[in-house]
């Protein structure tokens, strides 16, 4: 037999805070089995505190609450532990990440200056297949493994061989305002036919200073840094997009240590450039 409770005790025996409680009850997460029309009061019956305290220990697994809701909701056991499960898996997923960040600041604090070696290069004009679109820089390695499977997929499909190493070129608004153009290319020879996303292209030729990258995409940031610094004290920069291409990457390995990424800054070359 269950005995209502005021929401003051409810509290108290649930651990979450009457204003906790009260945001739970106007999203529906979990509503009193009683409010007076009058005083407005709530009340708790205490067959609601499992439900609760479900709820509090979810919430300390930083789940969403309409994941929350889905889960109390789910019509059976079955769909409800496939809830869960996804949810801990986005969790190991995140602490893998947080491992790697945390990594990354140590190293970049203990070894503040990394080896760099700068190189040079003419990049010719590339006959390729593209796809281009203005993209968010936090989906841009989604949308560049996305891309560059879909080229390969394209190439394949229509019988074209390639003949080059991927790359990609960014535009500068993508750096700066989050949000830009983005272009991933195969370099190919033949006559390739618009699919989907896919089209033709000719990629411009260049004069780049380059460094690679060696390891995951998301510490390629001090790479940059390093070339940017080195254009800045010995190079006449111009304008045009970054570049980068993809010597080991996700079509090779799914090591991600064992990606190897050049990049390229396009310079005006002079007789102290090579």
């Amino acid at each position: 037999m269950s005995h209502a409770l005021t929401i003051g005790d409810f509290s108290k025996a649930t651990h979450l805070s009457v204003r906790t409680l009260r945001h739970y009850h106007q999203i529906g997460l979990l509503e009193p089995t009683d409010v007076d029309p009058d005083t407005g009061y709530r009340r708790y019956e205490t067959e609601q505190i499992p439900a609760a305290q479900v709820i509090r220990r979810f919430r300390a697994l930083d789940m969403s609450l309409d994941d929350i809701r889905a889960v109390l909701s789910a019509p059976d056991l079955r769909t409800r532990d496939q809830l869960i499960a996804a949810h801990l898996a986005r969790m190991e997923a995140g602490l893998a990440r947080t491992q790697q960040a945390v990594a990354s600041l140590r190293d970049l604090l203990e070894h503040r200056a990394a080896p760099t070696t700068i190189g040079h290069r003419s990049a010719p004009a590339t006959p390729a297949a593209a796809i281009t679109e203005d993209v968010d820089v936090a989906d841009a390695l989604q949308w560049f493994q996305g891309a560059l499977g879909e080229l390969r997929a394209t190439l394949t499909a229509q019988g074209i061989r390639a003949d080059g190493t991927p790359g990609g070129m960014f535009a500068d608004e993508l750096f700066a305002d989050e949000h830009g153009r983005a272009t991933v290319f195969i370099p190919c020879h033949g006559p390739v036919r618009p699919m989907g996303r896919v089209a033709p292209t000719t990629v411009p030729a260049a004069e780049l200073a380059t460094i690679v990258h060696s390891g995951p995409h998301e510490e390629i940031d001090r790479a940059y840094g390093s070339l940017a610094t080195h254009v800045a004290e010995h190079e006449l920069a111009v304008d045009g997009p970054l570049r980068e291409y993809y010597l080991v990457g996700p079509g090779d390995t799914a090591d991600k240590g064992a990606w190897q990424t050049e990049i390229g800054w396009p310079v005006f070359a002079t007789g102290t450039s090579g």
